[in-house]
């Protein structure tokens, strides 16, 4: 025995126990702690990145019959985010109703000019919200500057 562990006083089994159980019970209870921190910081983050996938078109004469004929099938982002002029968005709505959109024949002009007004290429571009809050802001700008026919 080395002189230092010589003059080290000697620890019942009782206090080594103990002891083992307060470490123990400190580490479990440091690594719960992290867990339930970084549980809350993702959860955190995730809705606070979580854009609107399915934001309101602009208001307009045919903006209820558009979102109708168009969410059947996928979200208004994708209507959204586009720039087309008269010619594309004549040949996407047509694409559209041969794969089956619900377009009465006689909506079909005005849903296209509907198109063209709001998601033409004079348009600013689409920037895609970071979160949800910036992604509800946005549809209300854009409902606030809709051009009326």
């Amino acid at each position: 025995m080395s002189k230092a562990e010589m003059s080290k006083p000697e620890m019942s089994k009782a206090e080594i126990s103990k002891s083992n159980t307060f470490t123990r019970g400190h580490t479990g209870l440091s690594k719960l702690a992290a867990i339930i921190l970084m549980l809350a910081l993702f959860t955190a983050a995730g809705s606070a990145q979580s854009p609107n996938p399915n934001q309101p078109l602009p208001a307009g004469p045919m903006s209820e019959k558009a979102a109708q004929a168009c969410s059947t099938c996928h979200e208004a982002r994708i209507i959204v985010q586009q720039r087309l002029g008269k010619p594309a968005w004549t040949k996407e709505v047509d694409k559209m109703i041969k794969w089956g959109a619900k377009v009465d024949p006689k909506d079909r002009d005005a849903l296209i000019d509907y198109f063209s007004a709001n998601f033409g290429p004079d348009q600013p571009p689409y920037n895609a919200p970071r979160t949800a809050a910036e992604s509800a802001s946005k549809a209300n700008q854009k409902n606030s500057n809709v051009k009326k026919p």
